[in-house]
């Protein structure tokens, strides 16, 4: 496989995945509508085509012009707080959008796609570390509408033949390409902190009573780059696997341990608000990922003290 279609290849992971499929001899083709996406983050001499998933005579017109051995879809609303407000923008670009990508592909017999899932597809955990066969119990229309894609591509491969592999992922973080977080609004703790040391203020921590060994929450954090390596793999592997994997590392890092990271790679004091829990927040939130070691044969190699230091590079370097 060597034309690859990346839809949202603008945004974050969807960037750094391009990346890396270029540099492993891959010709990636990046389609994104650029509402959240960057239009910068880019590589050069890769083809872009502004297409939205809301509109099949675009998305034709996108099958038309390339032939594509495989499809990565990133292009998904992935704000939590605002899928509860608007959840019908995020039943309308996730599910339905996805849906009309697939009748697109179908209709030039593409049948390869790697889709960007997530952990929210879980909800409250029952038990950590969580694996692939904990309940997807949803409570929020971005988890429902992630979840709903899933069945959408079981379904789709028992009736028309789909190749799919949705990789669940956990925290998201780290630069590389010259490329890093920037999300309007961030809602991301690690590029949170790293501006609030550079003095955009105090950061507000929720929650210091969790039962964890300090106190707050335990997140699970990834690289970027190990993120975009296990999409290129799972690309490879589409005619061996079908069905979802964690990406995780199954190593929990609490808050406070992110701003102590961060003040050590910085050398700088990170102001912190110590405020009361949120609504929803779980003490603790990590992976197994052995199942995708397995089916993938992939490793994260990057530990948390890397990622800060890359997303500390980045902003210091930030050119959008």
């Amino acid at each position: 496989m060597k034309n690859i279609l990346v839809f949202g290849g603008a945004g974050y992971i969807g960037s750094h995945t391009t990346y890396h499929l270029k540099t492993m001899g891959y010709n990636p083709i990046v389609a994104d509508n650029l509402i959240y996406g960057h239009k910068e983050s880019i590589p050069k001499g890769v083809s872009f085509e502004k297409v939205d998933l809301a509109s099949p005579s675009q998305l034709e017109a996108l099958f038309k012009k390339y032939k594509f051995d495989a499809v990565i879809h990133f292009a998904a609303f992935a704000y939590v707080g605002e899928s509860v407000k608007e959840p019908a923008k995020y039943y309308r670009n996730n599910v339905v959008g996805t849906i009309n990508l697939l009748d697109a592909m179908l209709a030039v017999n593409v049948k390869n796609i790697v889709f960007s899932s997530t952990c929210a597809t879980y909800g409250e955990p029952e038990y950590t570390p969580i694996d692939e066969t904990h309940p997807q119990n949803p409570i929020n229309p971005y988890g429902q509408s992630k979840l709903m894609i899933e069945k959408v591509f079981a379904d789709y491969e028992r009736a028309y033949g789909l190749r799919w592999i949705a990789l669940r992922y956990f925290n998201a973080a780290g630069a590389a390409f010259g490329i890093g977080e920037s999300h309007n609004p961030e809602t991301h703790l690690i590029p949170l902190v790293l501006r609030s040391i550079m003095g955009g203020g105090a950061i507000n921590v929720f929650g210091t009573d969790y039962g964890t060994p300090d106190g707050t929450c335990i997140r699970d954090y990834i690289h970027v780059l190990d993120l975009a390596n296990a999409h290129r793999l799972a690309i490879e592997k589409l005619g061996d696997f079908t069905g979802a994997l964690n990406l995780g590392t199954g190593v929990g890092t609490s808050v406070k341990e992110i701003i102590a990271v961060s003040e050590k790679v910085s050398g700088k004091k990170c102001p912190v608000n110590w405020a009361a829990r949120r609504d929803g927040d779980p003490a603790r939130l990590f992976a197994t990922s052995g199942k995708a070691r397995e089916a993938l044969g992939w490793i994260p190699e990057k530990n948390i003290e890397e990622i800060i230091s890359d997303a500390w590079a980045w902003e210091n370097e930030r050119k959008f």
